[in-house]
């Protein structure tokens, strides 16, 4: 089973319905047209769109899966006593000194840009249950990074 936010599961849920009302009419209708213009064993417009549909019928697959599978994290029992999930830690590089904040989400809302990681990266995992003011040392791809918590928020 997988962790979810409310938010992560809405967006899910709204792109499912656009998936489901919208693209698949829409991919429904290319396969229409291109069938009408004939001998379908040379016609790749119709193999090009009955490409796109198997892609998206995976896609929304996938999605109902994930909705099915995943449960809502309750926010509101969330603490800031040690990192845990949808915790925002401020840290510091102790080698660099430079200032790093991030919040720990669920896998399928992880997005660097808007400074959410996964909670599956080494990064998270390594700062999983630790408190303010802790020193911890990450093993990531490029080596070995110390960070030394300076908040957890939500």
């Amino acid at each position: 089973m997988a962790y979810i936010t409310q938010e992560g599961f809405e967006k899910l849920r709204k792109e499912l319905e656009y998936l489901r009302s919208v693209e698949r009419p829409y991919i429904s209708k290319l396969i229409a047209e291109a069938r009408d213009k004939g001998d379908l064993s040379e016609n790749a417009e119709y193999a090009a769109a009955r490409e796109a549909q198997g892609l998206l019928e995976i896609k929304i697959g996938k999605i109902e899966d994930t909705l099915l599978n995943s449960r809502v994290i309750d926010e509101s029992k969330v603490n800031t006593l040690s990192v845990q999930l949808l915790n925002r830690v401020r840290m510091k590089n102790t080698l660099t000194n430079a200032i790093v904040e991030y919040t720990l989400v669920p896998e399928t809302e992880a997005d660097l840009k808007a400074g959410k990681i996964s909670i599956n990266t080494p990064v998270a995992k390594g700062l999983l249950g630790k408190k303010v003011g802790d020193v911890v040392d990450i093993k990531v791809p490029s080596g070995q990074m110390s960070f030394e918590i300076l908040a957890i928020t939500i």
